[in-house]
């Protein structure tokens, strides 16, 4: 019986680092990427609350309302902590304020700052945010999408730019 005939060999080549452009270009996909992911969460946000008949919120709100969460804090904070611009913050907190999902109180110590807490209605608000994350989650796992490369590990890279960006900015100033 005839052996069977095996190709040959050939070495893998050593994996060399991307040449500078091919990086640029993909940093800046990675950017391009990044804000339209931000402008779909927040058509889906848009979505969701349309579905459930709360045409008063908008998605920058909700999500703020989300990121609020059970916490209470000064719009300082909540700018460092989120999305925001000092302006849209002061603004959509006014704007929560009226509509009964976010309450405020001066601070004790200094008296030009306001501390912020969800209502009873922002929770409510909240909670659907979570759920509807967690439900594009399980979907997102279910498929596969969040395990190459491992989601773990995307968040490590993005917080290895964000904290790079924030050393930039200090550099700054």
């Amino acid at each position: 019986m005839p052996q069977p005939q095996h190709s040959p060999v050939r070495p893998v080549p050593a994996l060399r680092p991307a040449p500078a452009v091919a990086r640029t270009d993909a940093y800046l996909e990675s950017l391009q990427l990044l804000e339209r992911l931000h402008r779909l969460l927040q058509d889906i946000i848009k979505d969701e609350f349309e579905r459930l008949g709360r045409a008063d919120l908008t998605p920058v709100q909700a999500l703020l309302i989300y990121n609020l969460g059970g916490s209470e804090v000064t719009a300082g904070e909540l700018r460092t902590r989120g999305m925001y611009q000092g302006s849209n913050v002061s603004y959509n907190l006014k704007k929560l304020v009226e509509l009964g999902y976010v309450s405020h109180e001066r601070c004790d110590m200094d008296r030009r700052a306001v501390r912020v807490r969800l209502t009873h209605e922002g929770q409510e608000v909240r909670d659907r945010v979570t759920e509807l994350f967690a439900r594009h989650a399980a979907g997102l796992a279910m498929s596969g999408v969040l395990d190459d490369p491992a989601i773990e590990e995307v968040n490590l890279q993005w917080r290895r730019i964000e904290r790079y960006w924030l050393e930039q900015i200090r550099y700054i100033y």
